[in-house]
């Protein structure tokens, strides 16, 4: 048995000989991190230098399809409808055959001012006859001034009873015409909203029959805000963009389940006055639509030039990352390293990104293997050209 101090100094050595080994084995595991990091291998990455072309830059907004021309066809007189001349939905022509209504009453109606004029030229003839008897009464001293002026007007009577009776027979005439309704425009027309056999009437709210739309050429419809039209004309006055009010701006359309923008048409019509209620300026396009696809009432998104044609730096938009709101690249070092250089994004062209700011042209851009990198990577670097990758083309 040890004495109490002796088992208390043993003790005492042996907790510092513990606490200096945990110190020496700390230390140990600290030195060796840095060789295992030394020893981790490159990322494999591909880089190139981003391509040089000419851009053009596109402001892009949304509209809605609208035909050039909309025309309610109405009847313009009362009477039973006796034809039906169409199918509902069939493209017509202008002057083609739509509707006929009882014309028999029309007809009689045309005979019996017919019969009317006939009778006031008649009477009108008798007094020309009157008149020259009268003058020659007149030299002769044979009939008094009262009678001679009577006969006079009497004259001037009876050819306004004809002017009258021609007037007459006219709308008789046009009544007659109007119990044929014939297309006002060429176009595809809707149902008709009145069948054979019922009564329709004519006047100033005269029934409504059928819808008729013009097909080809369509407008598009788009709403520019104030500091978008400011654009254009400060471009315009630098000699940069042509004004879409003295010559035709080209427009590019596409669909709601079109990616790409394949309708070309041009802008024909800027209205004179922004409306202050929304801040905007209303703009028209004109496409052409041989084959209808592009029908009225659908939703359409509008393309048109927003800068003046120059020379760009473009990098997939696959190779720009996101910090916190910021848009930054790696670059590619000779040193086996890659930095990382905040930018300014331009438009998007394809799969292509306009590159304002950030880069210089022989800068070698990482564009595969983003997302393996942080700052201090080593990597391994294969180079490819830029123009060999797909989507490149705008």
């Amino acid at each position: 048995m040890f004495p109490d101090n002796t088992f208390r100094r043993i003790t005492l050595w042996l907790g510092l000989f513990a606490v200096l080994a945990a110190l020496l084995i700390g230390c140990g595991g600290q030195s060796d991190a840095p060789a295992a990091e030394a020893e981790a291998p490159p990322v494999k990455v591909k880089v190139a230098q981003p391509l040089q072309k000419e851009v053009l830059e596109w402001d892009e907004y949304t509209g809605r399809i609208e035909a050039m021309e909309t025309v309610e066809v109405r009847a313009r007189i009362d009477g039973y409808l006796d034809k039906v001349n169409f199918k509902a939905g069939d493209k017509v022509k202008k002057g083609d055959l739509l509707f006929v209504i009882d014309p028999r009453p029309y007809q009689a109606e045309l005979k019996r001012a017919e019969g009317e004029l006939e009778r006031a030229r008649a009477r009108l003839e008798l007094a020309k006859n009157d008149l020259q008897r009268a003058e020659h009464l007149r030299r002769a001293k044979a009939i008094s001034e009262e009678e001679y002026d009577a006969r006079s007007k009497g004259q001037r009577e009876a050819a306004a009873a004809v002017r009258a009776a021609e007037a007459a027979a006219q709308m008789a005439r046009l009544n007659l015409e109007f119990t044929e309704i014939r297309a006002p425009i060429s176009g595809r027309i809707g149902r008709e909203f009145v069948t054979q056999g019922n009564l329709v009437s004519g006047g100033g709210a005269g029934t409504l029959l059928t819808i008729i739309v013009s097909v080809d050429p369509v407008y598009v419809y788009v709403d520019v805000d104030e500091r978008a039209v400011l654009k254009y004309r400060r471009l315009a006055e630098a000699g940069k963009r042509t004004s879409a009010r003295e010559t035709r701006i080209t427009a590019k359309l596409a669909l709601i389940d079109e990616s790409d923008f394949p309708h070309e048409g041009y802008i024909d019509y800027i209205d004179p006055r922004m409306d202050p209620s929304t801040g905007t300026l209303r703009a028209r396009a004109v496409f052409s639509n041989p084959n209808e696809f592009l029908s009225p009432g659908f939703f359409a998104r509008l393309r048109v030039p927003g800068s003046a044609p120059y020379q760009g730096l473009l990098v997939p938009d696959r190779a720009v990352g996101t910090d916190q709101g910021q848009k930054f690249v790696w670059v590619a070092k000779d040193d086996g390293s890659v930095e990382y250089r905040r930018i300014v994004p331009g438009t998007v062209t394809g799969q292509m990104r306009v590159i304002s700011e950030g880069l210089q042209p022989d800068d070698w851009v990482v564009i595969e293997g983003v997302h393996k990198l942080s700052p201090g990577t080593r990597i391994e670097a294969e180079r490819i050209p830029l123009a060999a990758i797909d989507g490149s083309s705008s």
